[in-house]
């Protein structure tokens, strides 16, 4: 069962504590943060919170939107997007895993796009949520 951590909203997570929770697989995390800001390095970053049934997340956005969210499990983190229809055919039309691809056309459509989350605990995922930013990036 998925685990979510850091739910305690009276108290903002950092990257010690993301340290100590994910080990060798910050990381992952790191990798990912540090691509956005390398690709756009205006943006910016925050915690959030939506509420006690959630916990925090975490998300870096540019000016008018977000880019990228991570979201805090037990031993591994979600990265989720949301994309809209031009950002999803170019993912479709891409070279990106079809584990991925599947993922992108199961997820549910919303009034702002498809939204979507993928499970994060191994390096091999990371050249696909790399590819995914600068498709958001490019939208």
């Amino acid at each position: 069962m998925e685990q979510r951590i850091f739910e305690d909203i009276s108290v903002k997570p950092d990257d010690k504590e993301l340290s100590v929770a994910y080990g060798e697989n910050h990381a992952l995390w790191k990798e990912i943060r540090n691509f956005v800001f390398e690709r756009d390095p205006k943006a910016t970053e925050e915690w959030f919170t939506s509420g006690k049934k959630y916990g925090w997340s975490f998300r870096i956005k540019d000016k008018k939107r977000a880019i990228i969210y991570f979201i805090p499990f037990d031993n591994f983190f979600k990265v989720a997007f949301v994309y809209g229809e031009k950002a999803t055919r170019e993912a479709f039309d891409s070279n990106l895993s079809a584990e991925i691809k599947a993922i992108i056309e199961t997820a549910p459509v919303y009034a702002e796009g498809r939204g979507f989350r993928i499970n994060v605990s191994e390096p091999i995922i990371i050249e696909d949520i790399k590819k995914l930013i600068a498709i958001k990036l490019s939208n």
